[in-house]
């Protein structure tokens, strides 16, 4: 971790160190987390979920998990903090409803572009079959003579 060897060379305390007013040591597990130029970063996490427990996660997990951990808590710290009832499921609540609407305008969209495909062929084939149609004007099927069947007159 490279910010982590910044903060030890400078020699400042982290967020939570310095919350605490305490004496950032060497193996500090919240230094490469929680910068001490960010402390609000630590409150909002602090303030939903303690400490103690952030500490105590940190620890269980390994390494190479624990910035998108940390990344994970804040995020939904933030979202505790600006909606105390739903947090971050108000907010995937509303992506949902975004992307049914979003899913239900494609299919319209899609059903009248077929629609319309579908009436350019339609106009492309009596445009290409109208030399034809103009022949059956012209040719007589007899229907207009009431000799031939007085039933339809």
């Amino acid at each position: 971790m490279i910010f982590h060897n910044i903060v030890r060379m400078s020699s400042t305390r982290c967020a939570v160190c310095k919350y605490f007013r305490r004496r950032c040591p060497s193996d500090c597990v919240f230094a490469p987390y929680f910068p001490p130029d960010n402390p609000l970063r630590f409150t909002s996490v602090h303030r939903i979920y303690g400490a103690s427990n952030i500490g105590k996660m940190l620890e269980e997990l390994p390494v190479h998990l624990r910035a998108d951990a940390i990344e994970s808590l804040y995020y939904e710290a933030k979202c505790r903090i600006q909606d105390p009832v739903y947090g971050c499921v108000g907010i995937i609540s509303l992506l949902h409803r975004q992307i049914h609407i979003a899913q239900s305008q494609l299919a319209k969209a899609r059903v009248e572009i077929a629609f319309l495909h579908a009436n350019v062929v339609v106009a492309e084939t009596i445009l290409s079959s109208g030399e034809s149609v103009a022949q059956q004007d012209i040719i007589d099927h007899g229907l207009d003579d009431p000799s031939i069947n007085p039933w339809f007159y």
